[in-house]
């Protein structure tokens, strides 16, 4: 079931916001209905009762001799008027008693009848025995004639009333009251549909308008990794939507602030340090010993390679490089064709064009430190590319002992090696797999060292596509 909420806060909020309206739809139409049904059977009750108190007047003015004319004519279709003689059986009905009681006090009071004289009343529903059939009230007097269709308006429901007269007759009337028909009509669920398209509307509007700001922050997070002097976000939304964006713009401005100052500082001290190694380099080439003379020149130059390569590694990471579409194929290939004409052992499988937005420069760079690795540490390098659904993997392969499981991890340590002698001639300063990792990072993907089965190396890098 939690597979198909949704994930996303915009989502979420949706969800419970439609949800509730609908919930809140439901009951309001429920509870219209109610209402409805009760205002329908309350008008046609008051309009049925006043009918009767009018024709119980008229009536009662009418002499004896000439009131079965004036009851004959009273009587039509759906309201049936009658006289007796005799006290008409009509049992109150529990179905209905308020109607029935309401009903009554109304004749009562319009009427003012005296406890000697109380009309009947009963409400029922419609069941056909009064109505189209012979009920122990419709038996007497002539409003039977012609009423068998009657039983046809299913859904009323029945009232009979009888109301004594100052003489001993009894007036009869026999009637149906209207129920409110279908709740759920065309046009009722029409117009809750249209309402309930208005409020998803308005909803998903005002939902979107609050989440918004927050989706903005969260691609903003993801291009920070990528790119630091990207601009600030707009500080819109909710009051804590806009503090949000306003901390993150702070932290982005501290971070760049940051790095721009280590760099300033790495290339202080790069600047230096190079003076008095200067020094130390004449002094040097005053020792008369070669020997010692040529370890100390070697040993001072050493230290000039690592505080260059550093404040470069520096320099690299505060520097942004404008992202192009660029062949991946094509790019591997010139390297791979460059290292090759220089006479080292690298080679690439054939592969088709593959586009990717990137840093060309910087990319070249991070595959070139691999490939440098695998032919010094592996002594050759065999470059593969491929793709998978969502990313394209550049494997670059060599033929030495690997690395210890253990190790993997920390060789990407800036000035980790695993060969301890630092010489010039086994290797640089250790930042070779720092630089192309922080590169691979900075294009969002990921740069992997494994020991293959069958021996070597493998390097894979992993980029978004």
């Amino acid at each position: 079931m939690n597979r198909l909420l949704p994930k996303s806060l915009f989502g979420q909020t949706l969800l419970v916001l439609v949800a509730g309206l609908i919930v809140s739809l439901l009951v309001g139409s429920w509870i219209y209905t109610l209402d409805r049904e009760q205002a329908v059977r309350a008008v046609g009750g008051l309009a049925a009762a006043q009918r009767i108190t009018n024709l119980t007047k008229l009536v009662q003015d009418t002499p004896r001799e000439g009131r079965e004319r004036i009851v004959a004519g009273l009587s039509d279709q759906t309201f049936r008027v009658s006289l007796s003689t005799q006290p008409p059986a009509i049992a109150p009905n529990d179905d209905d008693a308020a109607v029935a009681q309401a009903i009554k006090e109304f004749l009562i009071d319009q009427l003012s009848l005296g406890p000697e004289r109380l009309p009947r009343v009963s409400a029922s529903p419609l069941d056909g025995t009064v109505f189209g059939g012979r009920g122990p009230m419709m038996g007497r007097g002539p409003m039977m004639h012609g009423f068998g269709g009657f039983g046809g308006f299913g859904g009323f429901r029945d009232l009979q009333v009888a109301v004594p007269l100052p003489d001993g007759q009894w007036l009869l009337f026999a009637t149906a009251l209207p129920e409110s028909g279908s709740a759920f009509s065309r046009q009722f669920l029409l117009s809750m549909g249209i309402m309930a398209l208005v409020i998803f509307a308005v909803s998903f509007w005002a939902v979107r308008r609050v989440t918004a700001p927050l989706a903005a922050v969260s691609v903003a997070a993801e291009r920070l990794g990528n790119d630091l002097n990207a601009p600030p976000i707009p500080e819109t939304g909710s009051i804590e939507t806009r503090q949000a964006s306003r901390a993150f713009n702070i932290m982005q401005a501290r971070l760049r602030s940051l790095i721009e100052n280590r760099t300033r500082m790495l290339a202080a001290i790069s600047h230096d340090l190079r003076t008095p190694l200067t020094l130390l380099r004449l002094r040097a080439e005053n020792v008369e010993n070669q020997q010692e003379r040529d370890k100390m020149l070697a040993t001072i130059a050493e230290m000039d390679t690592m505080i260059g390569e550093t404040l470069k590694f520096a320099r690299d990471e505060a520097t942004t490089e404008i992202r192009r579409p660029t062949d991946i194929v094509a790019l591997v290939q010139s390297i791979v064709d460059d290292m090759a004409d220089a006479g080292m052992p690298v080679t690439m499988q054939p592969a088709d064009s593959i586009v990717c937005d990137c840093r060309p420069d910087a990319l070249k760079r991070a595959i070139r430190n691999l490939l440098d690795n695998a032919v010094k540490y592996g002594n050759a390098a065999h470059v593969a590319i491929q793709t998978a659904p969502k990313t394209i993997e550049i494997v670059i392969d060599d033929e030495g002992p690997g690395i210890p499981e253990q190790e993997l991890s920390r060789v990407f340590d800036p000035f980790y090696r695993l060969e301890e002698s630092r010489s010039r001639d086994t290797g640089g300063v250790g930042l070779g797999l720092a630089i192309a990792q922080s590169i691979v990072q900075a294009h969002r993907g990921d740069l992997v060292l494994s020991n293959r089965p069958a021996g070597g190396l493998r390097a894979k890098i992993s980029l978004p596509h």
